[in-house]
């Protein structure tokens, strides 16, 4: 669920086309670039909330992560011990705002504000929407959210703990506080129009975050399975010591780690192209950019992104990522970054793919794909 479209055919139409799908939102300091869902998946979305009164009292991140959530697990059975673990950076954000506008007019709480703006309920209702009686957890660890949900989800695997986790992110941030918090660290993209987020630009001047709403899930067993569209062959993660509040170093000593880890991993000395977390700054840029020169050398591997398309949707992006690694590896084809000069040539097809992703803190996961 994202500017993107809702289906495996639609996605990969809008990322063949490389148009930016961005549209203007009005903020008390002027217009900025944002990337909305479709018309009709906001149809969907607007369909959901009536169908249950329940759902009518749910935040955007809920409802999307549920509709994600009956996209990934269509056609599965779901049998023996299920786990739920969706991430989100600041969840049930549109939904806290406005309770907190209603407690600064009234002096009082509205009666529902604490249970549908707690992180975990995103989990917990998508677990009641598909009927699991699953293990249901939520966490932030900021933009990498969807991936560590994805660690954890191998991990609750590997220990027979559960037989299948549902994993994945979802964030709704496109409301006036988010935007005024990316504003305030001058990261936001001061561009309306075009490529607004100029993500792998590394001669830009000015940053050029642009905010995007979005969620995707995934069905993680272990071992072959029928079903499987292809299988994670590597993962890593690396931290970075703090020095400031959104610290990353210079050359990404997280994404070196993370990288590192996932080669590993998977016995792999390279990979054929790498989905970079390119969030469209100067320093998240260039610093994983200069990781990725020190982790493979001369021998950079294709280098792809989507931010430029999308906006960086915080925490779901990880997910996004993925996704498109994943159609990489089905298309053998890949969307083409307009303002990066890549190494290589396009290879003709695609058989590894490493995803990047890190939020603030410097919490740094990379996994690898392979068919």
């Amino acid at each position: 669920m994202s500017a993107l479209g809702g289906s495996s055919a639609v996605v990969w139409e809008n990322y063949r086309a490389g148009q930016a799908l961005f549209s203007e939102a009005t903020t008390p300091s002027g217009p900025v670039a944002v990337a909305r869902l479709s018309q009709q998946l906001e149809q969907e979305v607007e369909q959901l909330a009536q169908q249950n009164p329940n759902y009518k009292r749910l935040d955007r991140t809920a409802l999307l992560a549920i509709l994600a959530a009956r996209g990934s697990t269509e056609g599965t059975q779901p049998e023996g011990k299920w786990g739920v673990n969706i991430g989100s950076s600041r969840g049930a954000t549109g939904l806290f705002e406005k309770y907190h506008q209603d407690f600064i007019k009234r002096g009082e709480a509205h009666t529902l504000s604490s249970p549908t703006t707690t992180l975990g309920n995103v989990s917990t209702w998508v677990a009641q929407d598909l009927q699991l009686p699953a293990m249901s957890l939520g966490h932030s660890v900021t933009c990498a959210s969807a991936m560590h949900a994805i660690l954890n989800g191998i991990a609750w695997l590997r220990s027979g703990m559960v037989e299948a986790m549902l994993v994945g992110g979802t964030e709704a941030p496109l409301t006036p506080f988010t935007i005024a918090q990316m504003q305030a660290l001058n990261l936001y993209s001061k561009n309306t129009d075009g490529f607004a987020c100029r993500a792998l630009d590394l001669n830009k001047t000015a940053n050029t975050m642009v905010l995007g709403e979005a969620a995707a899930t995934a069905v993680l067993v272990l071992g072959d399975h029928p079903q499987a569209q292809g299988h994670i062959c590597g993962y890593g993660w690396g931290t970075e010591t703090l020095d400031h509040h959104t610290s990353l170093s210079k050359q990404a000593d997280c994404f070196q780690d993370s990288m590192k880890m996932a080669l590993t991993a998977a016995g792999l000395e390279s990979v054929d192209a790498v989905v970079m977390h390119a969030p469209g700054t100067i320093l998240g840029d260039k610093a994983e950019y200069r990781a990725l020169q020190e982790v493979f050398g001369s021998g950079l591997p294709f280098l792809v992104s989507n931010k430029h398309l999308i906006g960086h949707t915080l925490g779901t992006s990880g997910m996004l990522s993925l996704e498109l690694a994943m159609l990489m590896l089905q298309q053998r084809d890949c969307p083409v970054n307009p303002f990066l000069e890549q190494a290589i040539e396009k290879p003709q097809q695609f058989k590894t793919v490493m995803i990047n992703a890190v939020g603030f803190g410097g919490n740094a996961v990379s996994l690898i794909v392979c068919k």
